[in-house]
This record gives structure tokens, C-alpha cells and sequence, in this order.
């Protein structure tokens, strides 16, 4: 995922600077606490950050929620997130922007073919952590299903909680053919990547409070 735009641009027009180059982000705009990390896309200071929230209270081996943030430059047509560090067999997260809204989807493949929808986890765009400028876009969304999911066979993977997991990303510079359907196929990706996401940083005490709030805003997709 190369593109040319540096996160002091990023924050100086989405409001969201003065912290853009931490490893901890407190939202303005949702609330929301973000353990990040600043994918370099470039051999310069361009990135791709991506933002993980979850609640204080989730346990190692069950099923939590977990919030996701992403800031990309307007170069991108879609940007995509392995919640299992691979393209097979993990959900998979992908955002673009249509005009001024986010569009998402969890799609899943079992070999390395165009992922298809995932049905074992739920999607839900936050609009208030959502917005697009002249060089980039942001999307936030809340997914349900994507810390505990099943690998192969009966073998299934859990999310820590209180420590690192490992996270791939993915990039394409063409939109979706379809960019107002969060089903549209996607294209083959341009670049991808993998980073070691702390949890431990991510943890907010008043997720549930937080989620609630955010959802007064909200528009669910799939």
C-alpha cells in the first residue's frame, strides 16, 4: 500500500494530529481509546494507520467486541484488515469510501481467490468516527465475531485480550466496481503487510458506554 501523503497532513485535516504518531490515540470524535499502529507505506513518512479498541473486561479465549479505525489517503480504493495476520481463513475487514460515506463489509476466503462475504461476524459503521477531506478518508466501525472465528477444520483462534496479535493489511489503488454495495467484488490488491497489534493498549472501561453513544449515529453494514 504506497501512497504519498504523511499523517501531520492527516491530522491537521481530520482533527486528529496531535496524537497521530502515538501508540495510544484518544478519539475526539467517538470517544473511543485506539491502541494504533502506522502501517509505512512508502519509503518516506507515509502510512496507513489502523486503531484498535476493545473493552476492558474481555477475557482470553471468548468472544469480544473490537472497534476499528483507519485512516487512508484518497489514493486508496479500498483498504482491507486480516484479523488473523493471513488472507485465508480469518475475517477479513474491507472499507472504501462513496462520496462522503464509508462503505465495509467481513469477507473471509479459504485460499488465496477473491474473499467472499463472511456471515459469522456483523459489521456497524460508527458515522461519527467516519469522514472524508481532500487527501484522505477515515472509516470506524464496531465487529462483532472477528476476535473468536474459526480457522479450519474444528480448529478456531482467539484473540489476546492483553497482549499482541498479529494483523495483516492490504491495499488496492481501484475503488470496488461496485463502490455503493459493501457485497461489490474487489480487485486484486496493490500491497500488503503484517504488524504485531498490542491489545493490552486498547482496552477502554467504558467500551459498552461508548458504543452505545457512537450507535446514536450509526449505519450498519454487512
Amino acid at each position: 500500500m504506497r501512497w504519498g501523503f504523511g499523517l501531520a497532513c492527516v491530522a491537521t485535516l481530520l482533527g486528529i494530529a496531535s496524537e497521530a504518531s502515538a501508540d495510544v490515540f484518544r478519539d475526539p470524535d467517538t470517544g473511543f481509546t485506539f491502541s494504533q499502529y502506522n502501517a509505512p507505506i512508502t519509503t518516506g513518512s507515509v502510512y496507513i494507520t489502523f486503531r484498535i479498541a476493545i473493552p476492558s473486561t474481555a477475557i482470553a479465549g471468548q468472544s469480544y467486541d473490537a472497534v476499528l479505525q483507519v485512516v487512508a489517503p484518497n489514493t486508496a480504493g479500498w483498504v482491507g484488515v486480516a484479523w488473523g495476520g493471513s488472507m485465508t481463513n480469518n475475517p477479513l475487514l474491507i472499507g472504501w469510501v462513496n462520496g462522503g460515506s464509508a462503505v465495509a463489509s467481513v469477507r473471509r476466503s479459504a485460499s488465496h481467490t477473491a474473499p467472499q462475504p463472511y456471515t459469522g461476524a456483523t459489521l456497524q459503521v460508527l458515522s461519527k468516527g467516519t469522514k472524508t477531506n481532500g487527501t484522505h478518508w477515515q472509516f470506524t466501525a464496531k465487529c462483532t465475531g472477528c476476535t473468536l472465528f474459526p480457522t479450519s477444520g474444528t480448529n478456531s483462534k482467539n484473540l489476546n485480550p492483553s497482549g499482541g496479535n498479529r494483523f495483516a493489511f492490504a491495499y488496492s489503488r481501484t475503488k470496488p466496481s461496485q463502490p455503493a454495495s459493501s457485497t461489490s467484488p474487489i480487485n486484486v490488491h496493490d500491497l500488503f503487510n503484517y504488524w504485531e497489534h498490542d491489545f493490552a493498549a486498547a482496552k477502554n472501561s467504558d467500551f459498552p458506554e461508548l458504543v452505545a453513544r457512537n450507535l446514536n449515529f450509526s449505519s450498519s453494514a454487512h
